[in-house]
């Protein structure tokens, strides 16, 4: 069986990491780099890194702040946010990221999946899905989660997918920072409408909140942020957690133990 895979998120803005509720009133949780080192260390699978103002600004990503984390890690390393072009993208793996997130440019334009797809190859092209319930459905919003679309999320998901997107990064609006737990059922009508990796977003609270985003949800990764920024619990929390459930993880090695 795939091991499921867990992911800390650091999300940017002005150089720092920052997080809210519900995308709103956001707080100062570290230095990235110092971060970043950490959760290499603690046994983490993948890094993602979202600079969460720059779609919403129109500006150019961090690229300074993406080198330096870059330098610190060993595991895969994620990076999004303000990238809306093949060439953006390019340019972020070469200043050392495995994968690239697309968001808002996704939204604006499809096909720019297909287009990054076919430079870099599906395995590096993550598309992120910020989403919020309304009413009966799942509307797919952009730029940071200020702009609603009108689009629904789990047919958006399946479109991308279709286009040659490698991995869906689903952020669910409603419970991101409620420490509540994750959305299952938005994540579970994606994981059944598509054939690549989902990775949950948004709503750990506790231990078993991601055991229970794969039981319940269906997902092949789940990330979070505050809980582990602020030491709420660790990621061989999880792990043991989910290798206690029964569901396969990579175990951390024993040198990654010794650094905790």
């Amino acid at each position: 069986m795939l091991t499921r895979r867990i992911i800390p998120c650091l999300d940017i803005e002005a150089g720092r990491v920052v997080k809210g509720v519900n995308f709103l009133g956001l707080r100062d949780a570290g230095d990235p780099v110092a971060l970043a080192e950490r959760y290499d260390a603690e046994g983490a699978d993948e890094l993602t890194f979202l600079d969460i103002r720059a779609s919403d600004q129109g500006r150019d990503i961090l690229l300074d702040l993406v080198t330096r984390v870059s330098q610190r890690l060993f595991i895969p390393f994620t990076v999004g946010g303000g990238l809306r072009s093949v060439e953006d993208m390019r340019t972020v793996l070469l200043a050392g990221a495995d994968k690239v997130s697309l968001g808002t440019a996704a939204v604006r334009d499809p096909q720019l999946v297909a287009h990054a797809a076919n430079q870099f190859g599906h395995q590096c092209i993550v598309v992120s899905l910020d989403v919020r319930r309304i009413g009966g459905r799942f509307e797919l919003t952009s730029h940071g989660g200020r702009a609603s679309t009108g689009i629904d999320a789990v047919a958006f998901a399946s479109h991308v997918a279709a286009l040659g997107a490698g991995e869906l990064l689903v952020n669910d609006m409603d419970a991101d920072g409620t420490e509540r737990g994750f959305g299952h059922e938005l994540n579970r009508r994606i994981a059944q409408a598509v054939r690549i990796p989902v990775i949950a977003s948004g709503g750990a609270g506790k231990v078993a909140d991601f055991s229970q985003a794969v039981i319940e949800g269906g997902v092949d990764a789940v990330l979070a942020a505050s809980v582990f920024h602020y030491r709420k619990m660790t990621i061989a929390d999880v792990k043991q957690d989910m290798a206690r459930r029964g569901i396969p993880v990579r175990p951390i090695q024993p040198q990654n133990l010794s650094a905790m």
